[in-house]
């Protein structure tokens, strides 16, 4: 399997933008993606004439030239290498989807098969790997044993460890990743929950096998019903990518330095702990949390938001000016999970309650603050009964194939740089040095 570019084209550049600075003017060439978003290309600008640009983080920089995702966040779209995301997740796999993310192409029939084989052949770590699992104290948060456990990986494989890697070998370390990602996953939640760890199951489908290894106990055999399984499905494909978000630009930037593939998505996942990135669903449970502890109704939080004494989470993006396409589809799935559930769960009823009010409320309307990703993630991942403090490991599964995407992506780059920003110094002018004995100035408070 080879990665396409027969979909995508270039950016091109046929015109230019003047700066004026003091004394001189600078022509720097437009540059033109296909589908005509449209940048200012500043990498002669230091050369030039001595300047460069502050932008505290990099929301009007782009960093790279991508054919991955496509994001128009004031249309609400989002496409992977072309393709709706909507198509993609009433049509598609998690495994599909992974393979087009990373090579370009929908895949052929055999591809699929034997990329789920190879999948299949993975999903056991190897032996040595159970003591490192054991040196984290029974507390420790998964997301911490996930980015260890997945550099450890990359050390049972160091044929996979050059970064010269080629498409076979590619296809190669996906498998490793994807598959060991869940047993890892899986592993450390039912070690820091004192339960013991169940072996991953052959003949399982990807998401079931997922499944299995987290709900499965010695006396009873977890059987997920169609819908669980949809939703899961669905979670992960819709996590797969989003362009060049925090954790993605994290594994583009280590990857730059020529590191591994292992080393740069363990980098990723530390990325996406955190609480601004992925954490973002785990804030909508507890405040849903918070709202049933105080006993006040759905309507009466909404009125406190208008007053500002709340803030409600999974409301609005940052990308989307309109609704998140992610969040249409999720919203749908939701609801198909929720009517299967055979107990009424206060959390979701109350979750269920503030997406009606918003969705009709002009206050929410006008300030296009819809529910977003995280506020559906939230509730399906909480209906298939995985623990809160699992939920960004679950987001890191769902987006281990872009994180390679965008590797392999920048491996292949021939403008590959490693990245190094600049900055603008702010601090004290050159000081003559002062010998300890001489000094008046007080001592740091933390001493």
């Amino acid at each position: 399997m080879s990665t396409s570019t027969s979909a995508s084209q270039p950016a091109t550049s046929s015109k230019t933008a003047t700066l004026k600075l003091p004394g001189e003017e600078i022509e720097l060439p437009i540059i033109t993606g296909t589908e005509d978003e449209q940048a200012i290309d500043i990498q002669a600008l230091r050369d030039q004439s001595g300047f460069i640009t502050l932008d505290p983080g990099y929301s009007n920089t782009g960093a790279c030239e991508s054919k991955i995702t496509f994001i128009d966040g004031e249309k609400g779209i989002l496409r992977y290498r072309g393709y709706d995301i909507e198509d993609l997740a009433a049509k598609s796999t998690f495994v599909e989807t992974a393979l087009l993310l990373m090579y370009g192409e929908l895949p052929a029939g055999e591809t699929v098969t034997r990329f789920r084989e190879k999948l299949t052949d993975q999903q056991l770590l190897h032996e040595n790997m159970r003591n490192h699992f054991e040196g984290f104290p029974p507390h420790g948060h998964p997301m911490a044993m996930l980015s260890a456990m997945i550099n450890a990986c990359g050390c049972y494989h160091p044929e996979l460890l050059d970064p010269d890697m080629d498409d076979q070998s590619l296809f190669h370390a996906a498998a490793i990743l994807m598959s060991k990602v869940c047993t890892i996953a899986a592993f450390a939640y039912k070690m820091t929950s004192g339960q013991r760890v169940e072996y991953p199951d052959p003949s399982l489908s990807y998401c079931r096998n997922f499944l299995h290894m987290m709900f499965s106990k010695p006396h009873r055999r977890y059987e997920p019903t169609p819908q669980v399984v949809k939703a899961l499905s669905r979670f992960l494909i819709l996590h797969a990518d989003h362009e060049q978000n925090c954790s993605t630009s994290t594994v583009r930037m280590v990857g730059s330095s020529r590191a591994n593939v292992f080393a740069s998505v363990s980098a990723g996942v530390c990325a996406l702990w955190g609480p601004l990135h992925g954490g973002a669903n785990m804030a909508v449970i507890e405040m849903l949390e918070q709202i049933h502890k105080g006993g006040e109704s759905p309507k009466t939080i909404v009125e406190k938001v208008k007053q500002k004494k709340f803030r409600l989470m999974g409301f609005g993006h940052r990308v989307y000016k309109n609704f998140d396409p992610r969040a249409k589809i999720l919203e749908q799935t939701a609801r198909d999970l929720l009517a299967t559930k055979s107990e009424p769960d206060p959390l979701l009823d109350i979750a269920h309650e503030l997406a009606e009010i918003a969705l009709t409320d002009d206050y929410f309307l006008q300030r296009k603050l819809y529910p977003n990703v995280d506020f559906y993630s939230g509730i399906i991942l909480r209906a298939i009964g995985i623990p809160v403090s699992m939920f960004t490991v679950m987001f890191s599964i769902g987006r281990i194939p872009g994180w390679i995407a965008h590797w392999y992506e920048l491996y292949h780059d021939p403008q590959r740089r490693i990245c190094r920003p600049r900055q603008i110094y702010t601090g004290p002018r050159r000081r003559e040095f002062v010998p300890v004995d001489e000094r008046r100035t007080a001592a740091p408070k933390v001493c």
